[in-house]
Order: C-alpha cells, then sequence, then structure tokens
C-alpha cells in the first residue's frame, strides 16, 4: 500500500479531492448552493439573451427555455450541467490515470474507471435525494457518465500517443 500511495499520491489525492467535495455539495440545499443572486449581479445586461431565446428542450422531465424558467435560471442550469459533466470528467481522469499503473492488464482500466465513476454518480443523485430541496435525476447521471467517459477517452488516447511517442524516440538512441 505505501509503494501505491507513494506512485500514485497525485491522483489518489485528487480523487479524494473531488469526492469530498462531491459530498459537501449533494449535502447542501438547491438554495444554499443557488448561483441567481451572483448571477442577476454580474449579467444585470442579460448577455446572449438573444441566443438563449433560441434554446428550447427537455432535461430530467422538464422543459429547459428562456420562457418557461426564465434568464436567470436558464444560465445557472447549463453552469450547474456544465459542472457536473466537467467534475465527473475529471473524477474519471484521475481514478483511470491510477488504475493504469495498478492494473497487470491496463486496458481495463479505463472501462474499471468508467464504471466506478458512474457509479458514483448514482450514489451522489441518491445523496442528493435524501437532502431537502433537492431532487436526484437519473438524467444527472447519464451526463455525469457521459463526462466520465470523454475524459476518460480523452485521456487514454494524449496517453498512448505519449507513450508511442518516447517508445519511438528511445528507439533512436
Amino acid at each position: 500500500m505505501v509503494t501505491v500511495f507513494k506512485k500514485n499520491w497525485l491522483w489518489l489525492s485528487a480523487i479524494a479531492v473531488i469526492i469530498g467535495g462531491l459530498f459537501i455539495s449533494s449535502s447542501m440545499t438547491y438554495h444554499q448552493q443557488s448561483l441567481i443572486p451572483q448571477l442577476k449581479y454580474y449579467l444585470a445586461a442579460h448577455p446572449a439573451e438573444a441566443q438563449l431565446q433560441q434554446i428550447d428542450f427537455h432535461y430530467g422531465g422538464q422543459e429547459q427555455s428562456l420562457k418557461t424558467v426564465g434568464y436567470f435560471k436558464l444560465v445557472e442550469f447549463f453552469i450547474r450541467k456544465t459542472a457536473h459533466f466537467m467534475v465527473f470528467g475529471l473524477l474519471g481522469m484521475f481514478s483511470f490515470l491510477f488504475l493504469k499503473n495498478e492494473l497487470r492488464h491496463w486496458p481495463l482500466a479505463p472501462w474499471i474507471a468508467w464504471f466506478v465513476v458512474t457509479g458514483w454518480a448514482g450514489f451522489d443523485e441518491f445523496h442528493e435525494m435524501l437532502t431537502g430541496g433537492r431532487t436526484a435525476l437519473v438524467a444527472d447521471v447519464m451526463l455525469d457518465s457521459a463526462g466520465a467517459f470523454c475524459f476518460i477517452v480523452i485521456t487514454v488516447l494524449i496517453w498512448r500517443l505519449w507513450v508511442s511517442y518516447h517508445q519511438k524516440h528511445q528507439r533512436k538512441y
């Protein structure tokens, strides 16, 4: 275990920080997390409102449009969903980077990382369900899982290109 920690302390630390942040975040009510007051202050001039008027779609069983939720709620929706995608993407990336060093057969690492992060996304939504003023959405688990998948795929591609490049250049010397 000591050698694992020495070898992967950065990845383990990043995973721990993200999981801790997610746990704290899903323990907070919507009111405690609302970005509306800050958005009203910083976006008082309603930038990009014309572009937002063209957006109309359903997410988690609710219509998301300027007409139905309003300017600030729609902007907040995009910020929150982008955060979902990015945070779980980073969790997937760091989980893969940890697992690729620990597994004897590294091609399993991206799949295990993705399944674990998707499971954590489900747990996170369950935890939100237990918090007052929050709703658990299967759509959020799917978004989180997609973020993890995208980040893992990009990380695998970059890592394999890096390894290939260094193997090619080591042979010349």
